[in-house]
């Protein structure tokens, strides 16, 4: 990790700067290279596309519906340092939640029986302490719960870590495990040298232990991100050719593939915006805006937690410090705003279930044009 270039400047900036001014710079730029291309905020793009299509809607914000995943990233320490990391994970950061926070989230979750699943990222959310308590906790409480462990592959192989995969199996965790490509060159050269091999063992670990294998119910998911300033391909088309690849050179079966669209956010804006590409890619999202995934985007349905249990309207906006609003409703009168964030960002601390933010407003910003190009982008892959 010391020796990689992308680490090594990132690392570099947000010692010389700081986290929060580095996001700022970095909202700026995507602004910039927005106004260049004559588009406005993303708020007023949405209700002009509506406009222009002829939807009669009097709703000028973005709200949530009913939240159903509770997503936890309960912590930024990560065994690897990826190019695309939109939270900045290497095993230079620290950060991990508590638990107080991490039984304060439980609480949540028990008294919250519209959420059907609990999402668990990070970093590698197995290396943070809190992960087994978590999970155990949870599946007692809600035998028949989705637990999600997005989990990077490369963490089974870590010292300490040689039980994981039966514990893993044991509380019948569902495994969402990135896998970028099924090539050993395009995997390395975003994730890491040597990061493929390591994961192609990982998966076969997961495989030996009945994950990705109809009638074990152990769900074994893959993740694809693209390597560049590029959406993705269709999900169903390149599934196939993940299962004939895999299969065919490894033996590996899986259950499901989503692809995922590179957020202009952190590590990934960055290194747009060196390479005088963050314009084009912004400008590649609004081109291929789709109206219709503004109804079913992550957002609307979820509510995730920080690792210091502040609350957030997804994973993206916690990375750029844009904490949830926490009022029930926003607008009461006209154009006026009547939601406002409180003095402090809301935390884990300030609510008793999940319901009592439905219908709240959603915080957007520009970044949001990324999770509604083309067929849309979720921690579960499409949206359309």
């Amino acid at each position: 990790m010391e020796e990689d270039a992308e680490f090594k400047l990132t690392a570099s900036n947000l010692k010389k700067l700081g986290q929060k001014k580095l996001t700022r710079e970095e909202k700026k730029n995507r602004q910039r290279a927005l106004d260049r291309i004559g588009i406005p905020n993303f708020l007023s793009f949405w209700r002009a596309e509506k406009k222009k299509q002829g939807i009669e809607d009097k709703e000028k914000w973005l709200r949530r519906t009913a939240v159903e995943i509770l997503q936890l990233n309960i912590g930024l320490y990560c065994n690897q340092a990826c190019n695309h990391c939109h939270v900045e994970s290497s095993p230079k950061r620290s950060e991990m939640m508590d638990r107080d926070t991490a039984d304060r989230c439980l609480h949540i979750l028990q008294n919250s029986p519209a959420v059907h699943t609990l999402d668990i990222t990070g970093g590698a959310p197995e290396l943070c302490s809190n992960f087994r308590h978590l999970v155990t906790e949870a599946r007692k409480m809600k035998p028949e719960l989705k637990i999600i462990d997005r989990c990077n592959l490369t963490v089974l192989l870590e010292p300490g870590q040689e039980d994981l995969v039966t514990f893993l199996t044991e509380h019948k965790v569902h495994i969402a495990a990135s896998l970028p490509c099924y090539s050993a060159k395009n995997v390395n050269l975003q994730r890491g040298s040597g990061v493929f091999d390591k994961s192609i063992q990982a998966l076969r670990l997961l495989n030996s232990a009945g994950y990705g294998k109809e009638g074990t119910n152990l769900e074994l998911d893959l993740v694809y991100n693209p390597l560049g300033a590029f959406l993705p391909p269709a999900q169903e088309d390149l599934k196939v050719k993940y299962e004939e690849e895999l299969w065919e050179m490894f033996g590996i079966r899986f259950s499901k593939l989503f692809t995922i669209t590179n957020m202009p956010i952190k590590r990934f804006a960055d290194f747009l915006y060196r390479r005088g590409e963050l314009e084009g890619y912004m400008e590649l999202l609004v081109r291929n805006y789709n109206l219709n995934a503004m109804e079913t985007v992550m957002c609307r349905n979820i509510l995730n937690v920080g690792w210091n249990g502040q609350l957030y309207d997804c994973d993206f906006n916690q990375q750029l410090d844009m904490p949830l609003i926490q009022t029930r409703r926003s607008l009461e009168e006209g154009d006026k705003q009547s939601d406002t964030p409180s003095r402090r960002p809301p935390t884990v601390w300030d609510l008793e279930t999940v319901d009592d933010l439905n219908g709240s407003v959603i915080v957007v910003d520009n970044h949001c044009f990324g999770c509604t190009a083309g067929m849309g982008s979720s921690c579960q892959g499409t949206v359309v």
